[in-house]
């Protein structure tokens, strides 16, 4: 049997696989509510034999929405609307369900009420390359600064979403500090030039991602978070100087807290999974952000090693919604249309068939 097939017990998380879904932006959320599309719960219902499926982006805050059609976790309705995905899911199997609680730079006046400015730890736009909006394909604006107090705020909206997610029936989100989301503005160098205990020294760029998980922690309990780090990523014109020095530091302080797990995206020179491993006692969830999907091999090989516990997978998701059914059978994998990713109905979102047994 497949290292990925079998069971998982951690200290604070039981799978029935070591197969996860990752978080994915599919952008088919009511834009004008922020209310998940009603084919959503369809959707991870499909997908629910993986044994960890962590749910799209979803904003604590609308400043942080940052595309058409990216679903919230504020509002009543928002919240009904997740409840519906969480019922469909846990009654179709026994995968484990987070919210990825998420904020971003990236995003447009067009996309926020009242042609609101992007917030960002610093005014440090994103030039080399366009965004995203109702409009099409638009240049990004320059972001405006938080205040500290605006900053405290946004740790406190990570909180209730947290709080939301749990009404909403999700087993326990995860904080999304990857991929050059606001958190990851925060710990690089060059997209945080603060001067106030947000930045400066390594230990101030740290505190914003240190008090959002904590304040999350202590809204639901440690057990039901988890974090997604992306080490050294250059996603989002992010650049990190010392990846290293920074995520060991800030691996050695989450370390004690007692937290579901760790998800660590490697990409680029810094092999994290096998510098931060040793540094994390608890599950520790790998993936590798690469131009071409992860392969199930690579998955295998990453827990044989020990590397990681479990290891998700994105796009292979997309096209193969029962994909450990397909990872248990050696089965083909069918390719995703990249153009059906983002927005739009049924068709590359719940259309891909399931393997069909031959008898």
């Amino acid at each position: 049997m497949s290292d990925l097939l079998r069971p998982h017990t951690g200290p604070h998380l039981t799978l029935p696989n070591r197969v996860a879904m990752a978080p994915m932006t599919r952008g088919r959320a009511d834009d004008a509510t922020g209310v998940p599309h009603p084919l959503t719960a369809e959707y991870y219902a499909q997908r629910a034999g993986a044994g960890l499926i962590v749910s799209e982006g979803i904003w604590p805050n609308l400043l942080g929405k940052g595309g058409p059609g990216i679903p919230g976790l504020v509002t009543d309705a928002q919240v009904a609307g997740w409840r519906t995905v969480t019922g469909a899911v846990h009654a179709a199997a026994r995968a484990d369900l987070r919210a990825a609680l998420a904020r971003r730079r990236m995003t447009h006046p067009l996309t926020l009420p009242d042609g609101a400015a992007p917030v960002a730890p610093s005014a440090v736009r994103i030039g080399s390359e366009p965004i995203f909006t109702r409009d099409g394909l638009v240049p990004h604006v320059t972001a405006a600064p938080l205040t500290t107090a605006e900053a405290e705020t946004t740790v406190a909206d990570f909180a209730n979403e947290a709080r939301a997610a749990i009404r909403a029936g999700f087993d326990g989100v995860e904080v999304h500090g990857a991929n050059g989301y606001l958190i990851q503005q925060f710990l690089a160098e060059n997209t945080n030039r603060r001067t106030d205990r947000f930045g400066g020294s390594r230990t101030g760029r740290l505190r914003f991602a240190l008090d959002a998980v904590e304040a999350v922690a202590d809204a639901i309990g440690p057990e039901r978070v988890g974090l997604r780090i992306s080490p050294g990523n250059p996603e989002n014109e992010i650049a990190e100087e010392d990846p290293q020095g920074t995520y060991r530091t800030l691996v050695d302080a989450l370390e004690p807290r007692g937290l579901a797990y760790l998800h660590v995206i490697e990409r680029g020179a810094y092999g994290a999974l096998a510098d931060l491993r040793p540094r994390w006692s608890g599950t520790l969830i790998g993936n590798f952000n690469g131009p071409e999907p992860t392969t199930r091999r690579a998955g295998e090989e990453a827990v044989a090693a020990g590397l990681a516990d479990v290891f998700s997978f994105g796009r292979l998701f997309i096209s193969n919604p029962d994909l450990p059914a397909r990872f248990a059978a050696d089965a083909p994998l069918a390719a995703h249309d990249p153009a059906l990713i983002y927005g739009g109905g049924a068709e590359g979102y719940t259309d891909y068939p399931a393997l069909v047994p031959t008898y």
